[in-house]
């Protein structure tokens, strides 16, 4: 998203989840591998202390407080103060999740900027790949049922760029619908990756 003064720095979509809008601030904090594996950690398993983030990312409590500290700064984290006892320092994702205008960052005046946009975006890209060959290796550990369960599909169909964009929309309003609708303690439940890429092809 371009940086507007006017702009909200976040939104709440229809669950009352707090999504954060990435500025040229933010992008720049966060294309670093590490800060984004931080990130991506803390909204997916919850709260928790720079040394379980290092134990959970291999990565040592010093880098790992570090670049929590960085995230903090701006504003991406921040500590939970009512989870630590004694010393205990506790973080937390400041956001449910953020979305990013990528198109714009790619034209921006500032070169660190859209170095900053093309690293998000191709650490994302290996993010979900490496997730996915995750499961693939991993699949024969889950029940049958779940085996049963899982989807890689890929489609080719002619669009116009608005009805590309209609696509993605609807794709995630109905990945959204999902959201909420089985409580955590949930037996035989688990937490659920879904990646939605739409990306135009040449024809020959």
């Amino acid at each position: 998203m371009a940086e507007n003064e006017g702009a909200r720095p976040y939104r709440y979509d229809g669950t009352d989840r707090k999504i954060h809008n990435v500025d040229a601030r933010t992008l720049r904090a966060i294309a670093h591998p590490l800060r984004m594996r931080l990130l991506r950690a803390l909204r997916e398993f919850g709260p928790a202390t720079a040394s379980q983030l290092g134990d959970r990312l291999g990565e040592s409590s010093g880098a790992t407080s570090y670049h929590l500290r960085q995230l903090a700064e701006s504003g991406m984290v921040e500590d939970a103060p009512e989870l630590g006892k004694g010393r205990e320092r506790w973080w937390r994702s400041a956001h449910d999740g953020s979305t990013v205008e990528s198109a714009e960052f790619r034209t921006h005046a500032d070169p660190e900027v859209r170095g900053a946009i093309d690293f998000v975006l191709h650490e994302t890209a290996s993010g979900h790949a490496q997730e996915l060959n995750t499961w693939l290796g991993t699949m024969d550990d889950w029940p049958k049922e779940w085996q049963r369960s899982w989807d890689m599909s890929d489609f080719t169909i002619r669009l116009t760029p608005e009805l590309a964009l209609e696509l993605a929309r609807k794709a995630q309003e109905l990945v959204e619908s999902y959201r909420g609708r089985v409580p955590d303690d949930t037996e035989g439940s688990a937490v659920v990756r879904t990646h939605l890429h739409t990306f135009p092809r040449p024809s020959e």
